[in-house]
């Protein structure tokens, strides 16, 4: 089993994209890529922390690969708004991967620059790529939100079409 961490606004979103892939054996929702020692929601919310709100993800690389993993990050948010996704505005919320190792770096790397040549967006990627440092696990109510919550308006409104577009996108990857 690999670990990969990405920061792609709302970690509800993200959490809830990947929770849905072959591969993947456990998602949880945290902080990291900040200075603040085991940071509550609110103080990772004033923006004050230096953390971003993140998925840390568990696969099985051998079901699911990192790439593919990076290509539905790209995919599945806008990495070209800086500290903002939709309506989360804020430093938390920025577009990020936090690599694990010297692999998931060049991969992450090679990718970026690959992206940005072939101008799939307008506007210039500002996805942050740095090492993984402390991963602080997010408190408990943040945990398989869309799950526990999919009635709630946010999840219907926000979190239902991203993964309507992963299931479009990349269907053969969605769990049965």
């Amino acid at each position: 089993m690999q670990k990969a961490t990405f920061g792609a606004g709302c970690f509800w979103c993200v959490e809830a994209i990947f929770q849905n892939l072959e591969g993947v054996t456990q998602v949880v929702s945290g902080y990291t890529g900040g200075q603040v020692e085991n940071p509550s929601y609110q103080q990772v919310c004033s923006g004050t922390t230096g953390h971003a709100e993140v998925t840390q993800i568990t696969f099985d690389p051998e079901i699911i690969s990192f790439t593919e993993l990076l290509e539905i990050f790209w995919k599945t948010h806008d990495p070209t708004t800086l500290n903002r996704q939709g309506n989360d505005v804020g430093s938390q919320y920025r577009s990020a991967v936090f690599y694990h190792n010297q692999d998931q770096k060049e991969e992450s790397e090679r990718m970026l620059a690959q992206l940005e040549a072939s101008q799939v967006w307008p506007n210039p990627i500002v996805t942050e790529i740095g090492p993984i440092g402390i991963f602080y696990l997010a408190e408990d109510y943040h945990q398989n939100y869309f799950s526990d919550h999919s009635e709630q308006p946010y999840c219907q409104l926000i979190i239902k079409p991203k993964i309507q577009k992963l299931e479009k996108l990349f269907g053969n990857k969605v769990k049965n």
